[in-house]
């Protein structure tokens, strides 16, 4: 019987044992409160809102934390029932250590620390950490993981291209400061503060706060703005790429 209910639980909670299209009725049930949970948090940080209702968000959050303990309690019950052929044990721990369980606990955390803590500077940062409970959604989407599967098949790729724009942002920083270093001490007067010219500048934003003044620094900047859209640009067509080829290889494997 127990084995049974197990088994049963483990199909509910666990978005890849689901035999049928969708998420299960307990995973939605799940997505619905960590949604609410995560509004709340939002809401709280307003003085007026979390003055005039402060009992209501305390006993919302008592209910979302019994929610999330009994969810992460479930998980670490039912692992046992997953395909791997480990002892049970070793599948706890290996979910008590997942990034997925870490967050879990991180969640259950922050939601009890709220209620004891009494440092508004600690406060406001446990209330911040609540927000993390939307990561929780990612092991219910399909989507979710495809991109995850998109991004590790591709990682050689999206390395190269960030290394690339590592590179890009240091030469530039470095040509700025060499040639407007001491024009602009305090703008360019290190790579470190020619940086952030760098990064605002091959991400195509300027904020117009720093720029440089001399031809040869229009120059270099304008070089920098240019490969900066074609780098930028690159990991979105790999990605894109990549995600394709997993959604027809789904369908491939369907059929």
């Amino acid at each position: 019987m127990g084995n049974k209910l197990r088994r049963n639980l483990f199909q509910q909670i666990e978005p890849t044992a689901w035999p049928h299209r969708g998420l299960s009725p307990l995973n939605w049930l799940l997505v619905v409160v960590i949604l609410l949970a995560t509004v709340s948090a939002i809401l709280e940080t307003e003085p007026l809102l979390a003055r005039h209702h402060a009992a209501g968000f305390r006993v919302a959050e008592l209910i979302f934390c019994a929610v999330f303990v009994a969810e992460y309690a479930t998980r670490f019950w039912t692992i046992a029932e997953s395909p791997s052929k480990h002892h049970i044990w070793r599948k706890r721990a290996g979910f008590v250590f997942s990034l997925a369980g870490m967050i879990d606990l991180l969640v259950i955390v922050a939601t009890f620390s709220t209620l004891l803590v009494g440092n508004v500077a600690a406060l406001r940062l446990l209330r911040l950490l609540r927000i993390v409970r939307l990561a929780k959604l990612g092991r219910m989407s399909l989507a979710m993981r495809r991109l995850q599967q998109a991004v590790v098949s591709r990682r050689y790729e999206l390395g190269l291209t960030m290394g690339l724009a590592l590179g890009l942002l240091i030469l530039g920083a470095s040509a700025l400061y060499f040639i407007e270093g001491e024009l602009q001490p305090e703008k360019f007067g290190s790579i470190p503060r020619a940086l952030w010219w760098a990064v605002i500048t091959m991400t195509t934003i300027g904020y117009g706060d720093v720029y440089p003044i001399t031809v040869l620094g229009k120059i270099v900047a304008a070089f920098v703005a240019i490969a900066g859209i074609g780098l930028i640009a690159m990991p979105t067509g790999i990605l894109a790429a990549a995600f394709s080829d997993a959604m027809q290889e789904e369908h491939e494997f369907e059929d």
